[in-house]
């Protein structure tokens, strides 16, 4: 292999084009762009206009570029049904694969995936979570997993500055639809989220979510979600999230035996108790005195590489046999939750994992089959770099 991995890139769209603008501006030293495929001639023709590098070749056709013999890696960025099916054409060619979130649109393709992902242990398989870079969620997953506060009681998520106006839904065709990204905030803007509420606090056993559908928007996807979550250990937890929210809410919250911690605003915070609640309510003889406890906010690395991070992690995976991110095959883990949350809404009732997939893939079709595109979109691409990780 050259001593810079040659990286093709599949969709030249909002992501795709943040990712190419960091390599071409030197965050990522050791990879470099070879090649670029989008089936939009505009937007291919977009792509050559901003100089990514020397020597790119330019495909309308992906599996033209997947079988030209230029790349060693591929990085995924396309609307989310495809996720799935240009990672396995890429497995079945023995090149590298970065997928962007969502790892698919159900878990059934997402599972065929990864299986052909073990076919091919030669070939570094990897995930686009770069919330998992972020120093506030690495030290939040350091001290919940420590056993140092006892066992998680609950956790709260509310998050809600995913504020998106309709002229963002009628940014393109595909946008909100059943058929086109197979769902809506679960599916674009929470990813990320949902796999850090797991990677974090671990799955859940059950899910019993309400989802409503177009209710600030008109579109025919959930742009509003509470969803309930019941753990192994018989904690609970709440999941809010909604981009209808013009000046929202990100605050996560978890409540422990010997601690609660709060990230808000890009802090870590903790209120640490001086023993475990259930030895002081044992001990303790004063009907309504609470535990002593201390406040800080917990000192980090202040390291947040986001994207690039992800990236660059990737690259020394093929070069070095370095650490992941986030493994591909992780993927499935927040899409399980997304599924379940449709489940449940779909069906009115609680949902206890693992669910029947090929029930959720029925249930799936069923609204794919009636989905309309989106007649009032304009395509638009917009700069994603100021959004909460970036989003499409």
């Amino acid at each position: 292999m050259n001593k810079k991995i040659r990286l093709g890139i599949i969709g030249i769209g909002n992501m795709g084009s943040g990712h190419a603008y960091n390599i071409k501006t030197g965050e990522c030293p050791n990879i470099e762009i070879s090649a670029i495929a989008d089936n939009n001639p505009e937007r291919l023709e977009w792509s050559k206009e901003q100089q990514y590098g020397e020597n790119i070749s330019y495909y309308s056709d992906a599996l033209e570029m997947l079988d030209s013999g230029k790349i060693d890696a591929c990085l995924i960025a396309v609307p989310h049904y495809d996720h799935t099916v240009f990672a396995i054409e890429c497995f079945k060619r023995n090149i590298h694969v970065m997928v962007e979130k969502p790892a698919g649109v159900y878990t059934k393709q997402v599972r065929e995936m990864n299986a052909q992902a073990e076919k091919h242990p030669e070939v570094v398989f990897g995930m686009m979570f770069n919330q998992r870079t972020n120093c506030v969620y690495r030290k939040l997953r350091e001290l919940v997993q420590s056993g140092n506060y006892g066992e998680i009681r609950r956790t709260n998520w509310i998050i809600t500055d995913w504020y998106r106006p309709q002229a963002y839904y009628n940014s393109g065709g595909w946008r909100a639809t059943w058929s086109g990204e197979g769902g809506g905030v679960l599916l674009n803007q929470c990813p990320h989220q949902l796999d850090l509420w797991q990677w974090i606090c671990g799955m859940p056993v059950k899910v019993h979510a309400h989802l409503h559908f177009g209710k600030w928007h008109d579109i025919e996807v959930e742009d509003d979600v509470t969803a309930y979550v019941e753990y192994a250990n018989g904690a609970t937890g709440v999941f809010v999230t909604s981009t209808g929210d013009a000046h929202g809410t990100n605050r996560f919250e978890i409540q422990m035996d010997r601690a609660k911690f709060i990230v808000e605003n890009d802090k870590l915070f903790m209120e640490e108790y001086e023993m475990s609640e259930p030895e002081f309510s044992k001990i303790n003889t004063i009907p309504f005195k609470t535990v002593n406890s201390t406040k800080c906010e917990v000192e980090t690395d202040g390291k947040n590489p986001n994207h690039v991070g992800v990236l660059n992690a990737w690259a020394d995976a093929i070069l070095n046999g370095g650490k992941l991110v986030a493994e591909g095959k992780e993927g499935i883990n927040g899409l399980t939750l997304s599924n379940a949350m449709h489940l449940s809404a779909f069906l009115g009732h609680e949902i206890e994992l693992p669910f029947d997939e090929d029930l959720y893939y029925e249930e799936l079709m069923k609204r794919v089959a009636t989905s309309k595109k989106n007649d009032n979109t304009k395509t638009v691409f917009a700069d994603t770099s100021n959004t909460y990780g970036g989003t499409k």
